[in-house]
């Protein structure tokens, strides 16, 4: 396979405004599938339409997210995966939007129980998943959503909690800062944001975030700097046709 020289952060600011309409991937577990929002589909889906002005050439954007992916499962099939979607057929895509880890991060069977992921094992995953797609095009990684911690285990098996999550979420942020990938920390916004706020954009699953929740996240990324530029280039028309 042709090996592809890294792209540096600096150039996902020029991209906006200097280029075609562009063609983006989200990649990651149900997170970005948006499970949990049956009204607007989650935050990815709700980003693709608003790219998909009737005027206006929006920007591509595929939703590859898969319900249960661990940072391994997605690594596995990152190339494959872009390299088969209608126009990103033959070529790579100008963006991959990153959002996995914490799938990762459960312990089994018991609160106390091994990590689903092996934490070495974990910051292994995520440094050859980021080096896979850097080699390929810019990269954006968005961060987890804290869980709900009374509502554990999830599927009487999965026990999340808060110290995990801020453990693998930092090792992804340490991981991504070395690369010069941005990083958007969701799971410490949100925890700064209260506990009565937090909880009521939960589901009763309390691991994905409901339609609210995802309506949350969807205005902390397209506020978000790394990827404000794009949103707000496909709304005014300022990227050139």
């Amino acid at each position: 396979m042709q090996t592809l020289p890294v792209h540096s952060s600096m150039q996902l600011s020029l991209s906006p405004t200097q280029c075609q309409p562009l063609k983006i991937v989200a990649l990651g577990d149900s997170l970005v599938y948006g499970f949990g929002d049956p009204e607007q589909g989650g935050w990815v889906e709700q980003l693709r339409r608003s790219w998909m002005l009737p005027n206006n050439g929006g920007h591509v954007l595929y939703n590859l997210g898969v319900r249960g992916d661990r940072t391994q499962q997605v690594a596995q099939r990152l190339e494959v995966e872009f390299r088969h979607r209608g126009e990103l057929r033959n070529r790579v895509p100008d963006l991959i939007i990153l959002s996995v880890g914490v799938n990762d991060s459960p312990r089994l069977g018991r609160p106390d129980g091994r990590q689903f992921t092996d934490f070495a094992v974990f910051e292994s995953d995520i440094a050859a998943l980021l080096d896979q797609a850097q080699q390929l095009c810019p990269v954006l990684f968005i961060g987890m959503v804290p869980v709900n911690e009374t509502k554990m285990p999830f599927l009487d098996c999965f026990y999340f909690n808060h110290a995990d999550q801020y453990r693998y979420k930092e090792a992804t942020k340490i991981a991504c800062n070395q690369r010069h990938i941005p990083y958007l920390d969701i799971f410490d916004r949100w925890m700064a944001r209260g506990n009565t706020w937090r909880l009521q954009r939960i589901s009763e699953d309390g691991l994905h975030p409901n339609t609210l929740g995802y309506q949350a996240l969807l205005e902390d990324v397209i506020h978000w700097e790394p990827l404000a530029a794009y949103h707000q280039g496909v709304a005014t028309g300022t990227f050139n046709k």
